[in-house]
């Protein structure tokens, strides 16, 4: 996890971070004026110039090496570069997913917001799928191997709540030469008070190389 960023500007950008995902589900989960609305949307635009006079950032550059390091203790809480997309502490469209290592699973622990809705109450389909596709990559974490999702099905079997606490858990089931197969659940508690499995979902991964992992990224 070793990155370029001085200390300091890594613990704002995941701050910065933060304040982006809580401005996001303000907005959506709340009435606000069409002045204040105007006056916000002035202001992040010209904010959003000035930060582009910046110089460009290369991933590859800044984090070349990914997360094939040895893999987390059990219990331990996992992170990977701070701006991916689901769950980076920097990543602006992020789900604040908090991801820990149980045994061979990886676990993510998320409640979604007012941003993530799709239709009323309910998650939009497309945040699960990233959610899921996000904490599978964190199995590859655990086992020290770079793979890209080759496949990814969901199962919707109800709908998903938003504002309401959620554990997506996912584990390798096995593997076929290259091909990494995983399974995963995302559960919580159903409108009756009771456990429920709200999502079903496979996956399948193809390993790669170590070397080759983020060469596409590098100048």
């Amino acid at each position: 996890m070793s990155s370029s960023l001085p200390p300091e500007v890594a613990a704002a950008r995941i701050r910065l971070g933060q304040a982006y995902r809580s401005l996001g589900h303000a907005i959506v989960g709340h009435h606000v004026s069409a002045d204040d609305l105007n006056a916000l949307a002035d202001r992040l635009t010209t904010e959003a110039g000035d930060i582009r006079q910046g110089e460009h950032r290369v991933r590859g550059l800044e984090r070349p090496s990914g997360d094939w390091g040895p893999g987390p203790a059990d219990g331990e809480e996992m992170f990977s570069f701070d701006e991916r997309p689901v769950s980076g502490r920097a990543a602006p469209y992020g789900l604040d997913v908090r991801i820990v290592r149980d045994g061979d699973d990886a676990v993510g622990r998320v409640t979604l917001g007012s941003a993530h809705e799709g239709a009323p109450g309910r998650s939009h389909g497309g945040i699960v799928s990233a959610l899921f596709d996000d904490v599978y990559g964190f199995i590859l974490t655990i086992i020290g191997q770079p793979a890209f999702t080759g496949t990814l099905t969901i199962r919707y079997e109800r709908g998903v709540p938003i504002h309401q606490p959620l554990e997506c858990r996912v584990r390798l089931d096995r593997r076929e030469g290259r091909k990494l197969l995983m399974s995963g659940q995302l559960t919580g508690l159903g409108a009756d008070g009771e456990p429920a499995v709200f999502t079903r979902s496979t996956a399948v991964f193809i390993a790669i190389d170590e070397a080759a992992f983020g060469a596409s990224a590098r100048p």
